[in-house]
């Protein structure tokens, strides 16, 4: 260790004892900084943990997953009845007749038919299981009415009603029209085997 060493009336420090002297602050300082940095980290870890990504990255997953949870959340669900794999094959359906159908749109008296289908065949499934279950659940309501049949390659729907409404929702408005698509994911996966 340094020495203090008084000479002529002025204190001296040895060399050791002035680089400790000088070396106190700083290394005291970059405690400082380095607590200062620690405290940072960890709040930035907290952020994060609070801000977590919602997205799912793919709205069918995300529709299973939100149907699992509600699941899981409920004591009374019976897992032995549980079909996720049949919610999946309507998501499926949904996913084909959203995308994949091709629709020609044909004005009738009160109306619009609208002639839904595909050249690949499960595309086709999928309208018709899609088109004819919608007609049936949602017929007369919003002053809406539906007839569907199957057609060759899909299925056609006959909506009368509003006729400026029709024309404006079409047809993929019309398929979307009514908020029952979420208890209907949910009966689905319960293992109600609903018909839309």
């Amino acid at each position: 260790m340094g020495q203090i060493v008084q000479l002529g009336g002025k204190m001296r420090i040895g060399f050791i004892g002035l680089a400790l002297v000088l070396a106190g602050p700083v290394a005291g300082q970059q405690m400082d900084h380095a607590a200062h940095g620690n405290h940072t980290m960890h709040d930035a870890a907290q952020q994060q943990t609070q801000q977590q990504a919602q997205e799912t990255g793919q709205s069918a997953f995300a529709a299973i997953q939100e149907i699992v949870g509600l699941l899981q959340a409920d004591p009374d669900t019976d897992w032995s009845k549980v079909d996720i794999d049949a919610l999946r094959q309507h998501l499926v359906d949904m996913d084909n007749v959203t995308l994949r159908a091709v629709v020609k749109n044909q004005p009738i008296k009160g109306g619009m038919t609208f002639l839904v289908s595909s050249e690949q065949e499960a595309v086709s499934a999928s309208i018709q299981r899609m088109v004819l279950a919608h007609a049936a659940v949602m017929d007369g309501v919003d002053g809406l009415y539906m007839r569907a049949a199957v057609q060759p390659n899909g299925a056609v729907l006959d909506v009368k009603g509003d006729e400026v409404k029709i024309k404006a929702l079409g047809f993929f408005g019309i398929m979307a029209t009514g908020m029952h698509h979420q208890a209907h994911h949910l009966a689905i996966a319960r293992g109600g085997n609903p018909r839309h």
